[in-house]
């Protein structure tokens, strides 16, 4: 297949996509149309968690539990730089992802916690289109980095 400027389009709205399922806690049919089964994770400079490879219905699971204790949540995702290489894309992003807390959990303090950073992706055309097969965010600067271990804590209570 050729790469057109309809590739790139495309994989700048995954990208979109890819910030729905956070912001609309949409997990149910939305990260069908945006990942490949199994994917590849990396979080770690966010969560300290390894690379992994997960099934997608695992992955679904972790997505409800690690955004159910917000309120809301906002990823701008901009400067996309795809490049292209047959079936296989690789995207560089710029993040800021802001997550909000209740006010309970958030106490007299700041209720956001901030990650500003890249996105070094990479995607492949399927016969459903182009998905993402690894997702990898590197943090370049976080505020209240303590939210998000007390909104985990809040949802894991009894």
């Amino acid at each position: 297949m050729t790469n057109t400027p309809t590739d790139r389009a495309e994989i700048i709205e995954l990208m979109s996509r890819y910030a729905d399922i956070a912001d609309l806690k949409e997990f149910t049919d939305l990260p069908r149309l945006v990942f490949t089964d199994p994917l590849t994770l990396d979080f770690e400079s966010v969560a300290g968690i390894p690379p992994m490879t997960t099934p997608l219905g695992d992955y679904l699971q972790i997505l409800r539990a690690s955004f159910a204790p917000y309120t809301a949540t906002h990823h701008a995702i901009t400067g996309h730089v795809v490049d292209i290489d047959g079936d296989n894309a690789s995207i560089h992003a710029h993040v800021r992802a802001e997550h909000w807390v209740p006010q309970d959990i958030a106490g007299d303090g700041p209720n956001c916690w901030l990650v500003v950073g890249f996105y070094d992706n990479e995607a492949v055309r399927t016969a459903d289109g182009w998905r993402l097969s690894r997702v990898k965010l590197t943090s370049a600067h976080q505020e209240n980095v303590h939210l998000s271990a007390a909104g985990l804590a809040a949802e894991q209570a009894p």
